[in-house]
């Protein structure tokens, strides 16, 4: 071998150990939470106890799997009162005792989906629990305000929300498949469901026809898949005879709470409107089942573009570990993460708010920890209707016309070059 040939060789030898040397720290990374990993509850892994848990809901609703397939029947028998959840779900006296008191005051629902993904034998530690039955938390929170986004007052037409320059929300329906215990428009619940008069949908319409620069409209609620097939049609039918209109979006919980509500029907609707996107809210591993994958599958092939806004919640996923799970998992059922929600501070929720520096933590540990499609932003609403503020940590420590000091995903941190050319 010449010379010439040796010194390229060893070069590749150097290089080779010191890409061995690398890999080897970052397994050293990863090593911590691939073992926490392994115990972290996805609906995927306890698929089995989750059927066990459905036999016996059927069997005390005297059901079968065509009932429970059905959307309509999983709304009809939604479980809203503690004798039903105490006769399923074998609560303790005092959880009785704090649910009928709550009850008094708070209206709630939970699928029977839903309700069968609740850890029975542990339900007090069950994220899906802790989103769905009431709390004396709830009743003990009079510091915070009913409306903090002030959507109130940044409603220019009937079921119009406004707060950008080219994109407005249309409010269609205050029903959903469960009432989340910390949903940012509970002051909507009411006592019974309502869906929006269509005259103040004709109106929310007229207004958007009426304002050229509107580019994308979400239609949310409540959950907008809690429409009749017919309504969506029409509404999104609408929508896209608008020249202006760009984008239509729609916001439902749908593929997490009631995941039967996706019919074949409905996205027979659906591919007819494109591009369409819709956003839903996983907030927990455990809410990504085989049944979600299902409903997600065939959103997908609808043509519909799917995104997920979580929302940080204290004691369900203010958990790096968690969340990164999460992620991970509806990335595998083509769900792209798209906003971590601070938690907003609406009476009756506080309980649940995490620190943002707990939401800081987790951005930091998803950066580079795992893939950037599985890193969705941190976002705090600015109070008043004022619009998302994206929070992150921080990389650009500082910034001149010569150069950028950076800190990486590991806490190294690196002076580069600022090239700023003059004219």
């Amino acid at each position: 071998m010449s010379k010439e040939g040796y010194i390229k060789s060893e070069s590749l030898e150097e290089k080779r150990e010191i890409s061995l040397r690398r890999a080897e720290e970052l397994k050293r990374e990863i090593a911590d939470y691939l073992q926490i990993e392994q115990n972290i509850e996805t609906g995927m892994r306890f698929h089995e106890r989750s059927m066990r848990n459905r036999e016996r809901i059927l069997e005390y609703f005297g059901a079968d799997e065509h009932n429970w397939n059905n959307w309509k029947w999983q709304m009809e028998k939604r479980v809203s009162d503690v004798e039903t959840l105490a006769s399923i779900l074998d609560l303790n006296e005092l959880e009785i005792h704090a649910i009928r008191r709550a009850s008094k005051q708070l209206r709630w629902a939970i699928s029977p989906y839903y309700l069968s993904l609740i850890d029975f034998e542990n339900y007090e530690e069950s994220p899906i629990y802790m989103q769905s039955v009431p709390s004396l938390l709830e009743l003990n929170d009079n510091q915070s305000d009913d409306d903090p986004m002030g959507e109130e007052t940044t409603n220019p037409a009937p079921r119009i929300t406004r707060r950008y320059p080219d994109r407005l929300i249309i409010n269609v329906t205050n029903q959903c498949g469960m009432y989340c215990r910390h949903c940012q428009r509970r002051r909507n619940f009411g006592e019974t469901d309502s869906h929006a008069a269509h005259e103040d949908l004709e109106a929310a319409l007229q207004y958007i026809r009426e304002n050229p620069e509107i580019r994308d409209v979400l239609v949310t609620g409540g959950d907008a898949f809690m429409l009749s097939d017919e309504t969506i049609d029409w509404l999104l039918g609408e929508l896209d005879a608008i020249e202006h209109v760009e984008i239509k979006r729609l916001g439902t919980r749908a593929p997490v709470t009631i995941p039967q509500r996706v019919t074949p029907e409905l996205c027979r609707i659906l591919k007819k409107y494109p591009p369409l996107y819709i956003n839903t809210q996983f907030n927990s591993p455990m809410e990504v089942t085989p049944e979600a994958k299902k409903a997600c599958d065939m959103l997908v092939e609808a043509g519909v573009i799917l995104g997920n806004q979580a929302v940080l919640l204290k004691g369900i996923n203010d958990d790096r570990n968690v969340m990164k799970k999460l992620n991970q998992e509806l990335l595998k059922i083509r769900v792209r993460p798209y906003y971590i929600f601070h938690a907003k501070e609406v009476k009756g929720t506080t309980h649940f708010i995490a620190p943002v520096q707990k939401g800081l933590e987790i951005m930091k540990h998803l950066r580079g920890y795992t893939s950037g499609l599985a890193i969705p932003t941190y976002i705090i609403n600015a109070p008043g209707g004022y619009g998302k503020t994206p929070v992150n940590p921080e990389y650009v420590l500082s910034l001149d016309e010569k150069e950028v000091v950076i800190r990486t995903w590991q806490g190294k941190t690196f002076n580069y070059p600022n090239h700023v050319f003059e004219k």
